[in-house]
């Protein structure tokens, strides 16, 4: 758990920040709120599965959280508390919290029937994509070991090797 030096971030980094974190939330609302549509047929066992997903991925990203506990921040910036994590669910990706909201907007856009839904979850992927390569220059330069552990870890799925050891 090796820490540099605080630095605040920039200004100009904490408004980019906080304007990917809202258009994340507008794009998780997009595909909680668009009604279901036809545009692809949704059978029974997709419907469950989809509903399976959406709590599978709402578990992995509220343990992904509670593990970061007083370092957990709604912005991609680590906070004067964070620490660098690399057990639990950290081991097998860098970014849980991602990779369960992602998890279950794609659910929800598989089970709505709606283009529209998969179309935003599209963006959400892109979105989080490039907000993860935001952080983990932020994460890079605040503990010297990030890049070490960003280099044998997945960022958002796990890789699954013999043995099933990440």
């Amino acid at each position: 758990m090796e820490e540099l030096t605080f630095k605040q971030p920039s200004m100009a980094d904490r408004r980019f920040a906080l304007l990917l974190v809202l258009a994340q939330v507008i794009l998780l609302a997009v595909i909680s709120a668009l009604p279901g549509r036809t545009h692809w047929p949704v059978p029974p066992a997709l419907r469950r599965a989809g509903y399976l997903g959406i709590a599978a991925g709402g578990c992995l990203a509220a343990v992904g959280a509670a593990s970061l506990d007083r370092g957990l921040t709604a912005l991609p910036l680590p906070n004067d508390r964070a620490q660098l994590r690399t057990g639990g669910l950290y081991r097998w990706v860098r970014h849980p919290i991602y990779s369960g909201l992602l998890i279950g907007a794609a659910a929800r856009a598989a089970i709505s029937g709606n283009r529209w839904a998969l179309v935003s979850f599209m963006a959400l992927a892109g979105l989080l994509t490039g907000k993860a390569q935001f952080e983990e220059r932020h994460l890079t330069a605040r503990f010297p070991g990030y890049a070490e552990y960003a280099a044998h870890t997945p960022r958002f799925l796990p890789r699954l090797r013999q043995g099933g050891k990440p």
